[in-house]
C-alpha cells in the first residue's frame, strides 16, 4: 500500500489515508473523490503493464492477469495517422481491466471479500475475472438489456449475475449492498482506480513513440478521458513533453451529456439514434464537471455519431483487422466527422483507443 496517498475531495476539500478505511465517494459532500500522492517517471525494466509503471500510480500492482502493455498500431484514415491502441486485447477485452486490476488489489489488501458492481457489462466481466484472480466473491448488477454474451461470460468467471429492468435501476439496486459489512463496492463511474489506471495508456503510449496532437476518445462515465487526459498531463509535469493533446471525445446522438456540458445546448438532429453503443449510455456521469474541463483546457471538442455510423465503423475497422465492439467503432465515424468539423487535420497524429472486443459482441456483425 502507498503509505502517502490520500482520498481528496476537490470539491469540498476533504481528505484521508488511503489505508484509513474505502469510500467510493466523499462522506462530506458526496462528491467524486481524487488520489493525491507523490509521483515520480521511474518506469522498471523488465516490467510491463501496470507495475512497470508504479511510481506513478496510488499503490503498487501486480501484473495479475496480464493487463496492460497493449499494442500501438498505424493506420492512415483519410490523410490522417491514426495511432490504434489495441485495448480490446486486455485479458477480459477491455480497457477496463487497467482500473479494477488496481481497484481490486486494494480491495484485497484492505480485507473486503464480497465486491459489487453495476454496469451494462465490460467492468462486470472485468470485475468477475479479478475477482476470480484474487480469491473475491462478485455479485455483479446488470440490465436485462446487456448484451447476453456478457452476461455469460461474467457467469462463466464465477460472479452472480442480479438483473434489473434498466442500467439506471441496477445503480440503485446496488446501493441496497453498502448497508451491509465488507462489501466493497466498484463504483467506477466513480472510483478513482478507474482514472489512476488509464493513465496508463497514455504512459505506454508515449514510450512506444507516440508525440502526436490529439486522442480520439469514446466517452461514457468519462473516466477512460480524464484517465488519458491526466496520463499525458503529468508527462508534462514530469518534463518529459511539452503539451497535452487534445481531447476529441466521442459521445451518441441518443445520451450526449458532455457535448452539453461543453457547449452548453442541445445537439442537432436529436432524432439520430445510436443505441448500439450501449457503453456510451450513462446518462449523469459523475465526472462530468471534469471532463467538460479537460475538453475545454486542450482546445478539444465533442463528435456526436448515430448507429449508422458505427455500424460503418464496425466494418471498416473490421477491414482494417480490428475486431471491436461498437462503443470502440463510434471513433471512425467520429474521426471523419472531425476532420470534416476541422477538429483534426490532415496529417495529423491521433491517438485512438479501441476500448472493447468485438467478440463478446458477435450478433452486431451480419
Amino acid at each position: 500500500m502507498a503509505g502517502s496517498a490520500e482520498w481528496i475531495c476537490p470539491r469540498c476539500g476533504w481528505s484521508a489515508a488511503i489505508g484509513s478505511g474505502y469510500y467510493w465517494r466523499c462522506p462530506r459532500c458526496s462528491g467524486p473523490l481524487q488520489l493525491r500522492y507523490t509521483r515520480r517517471w521511474e518506469p522498471r525494466s523488465g516490467c510491463s503493464g501496470l507495475a512497470k509503471y508504479s511510481s506513478m500510480l496510488p499503490l503498487e500492482v501486480p501484473r495479475v492477469l496480464g493487463e496492460g502493455g497493449t499494442p500501438l498500431v498505424e493506420r492512415r484514415v483519410e490523410g490522417v495517422r491514426v495511432f490504434f491502441k489495441l485495448e480490446y486485447l486486455n485479458p477480459t477485452g477491455s480497457f477496463k481491466d487497467r482500473g479494477t486490476s488496481l481497484a481490486l488489489a486494494y480491495a484485497s489488501r484492505m480485507g473486503f471479500r464480497l465486491v459489487v458492481e453495476d454496469t451494462s457489462g465490460n467492468t462486470g466481466i472485468s470485475v468477475a475475472a479479478y475477482a476470480a484472480a484474487y480469491g473475491l466473491r462478485a455479485r455483479i448488477y446488470m440490465p436485462v438489456n446487456a448484451p447476453e454474451g456478457k452476461k455469460r461470460l461474467v457467469r462463466a468467471l464465477g460472479g452472480e449475475v442480479v438483473l434489473t429492468p434498466s442500467r439506471g435501476e441496477a445503480a440503485q439496486a446496488v446501493l441496497w449492498e453498502l448497508k451491509k459489512p465488507d462489501v466493497f463496492y466498484v463504483a467506477h463511474t466513480w472510483s478513482p482506480f478507474y482514472v489512476e489506471g488509464a493513465k496508463t495508456i497514455a504512459f505506454e503510449a508515449f514510450e512506444d513513440g507516440f508525440r502526436g496532437s490529439a486522442v480520439l476518445v469514446p466517452v461514457g462515465s468519462g473516466g477512460l478521458l480524464l484517465g488519458i487526459y491526466h496520463g499525458f498531463r503529468e508527462l508534462v509535469e514530469q518534463g518529459l513533453i511539452d503539451s497535452v493533446p487534445r481531447i476529441i471525445a466521442v459521445q451518441g446522438y441518443s445520451n450526449p451529456p458532455l457535448y452539453r456540458a461543453v457547449y452548453g445546448k442541445e445537439p442537432e438532429a436529436e432524432e439520430r439514434s445510436s443505441r448500439l453503443a450501449d457503453g456510451l449510455m450513462v446518462s449523469e456521469p459523475p465526472r462530468l464537471g471534469e471532463a467538460a474541463e479537460a475538453v475545454k483546457a486542450t482546445g478539444g471538442c465533442v463528435i456526436l455519431v448515430d448507429d449508422e455510423g458505427i455500424r460503418r465503423g464496425l466494418k471498416m475497422l473490421a477491414s482494417m483487422g480490428f475486431i471491436v465492439e461498437p462503443t470502440s467503432a463510434t471513433l471512425y465515424p467520429a474521426l471523419l466527422e472531425a476532420v470534416e468539423r476541422g477538429c483534426i487535420d490532415k496529417g495529423e497524429e491521433v491517438l485512438a483507443p479501441l476500448t472493447g472486443s468485438g467478440l463478446k459482441t458477435l450478433e452486431y456483425f451480419k
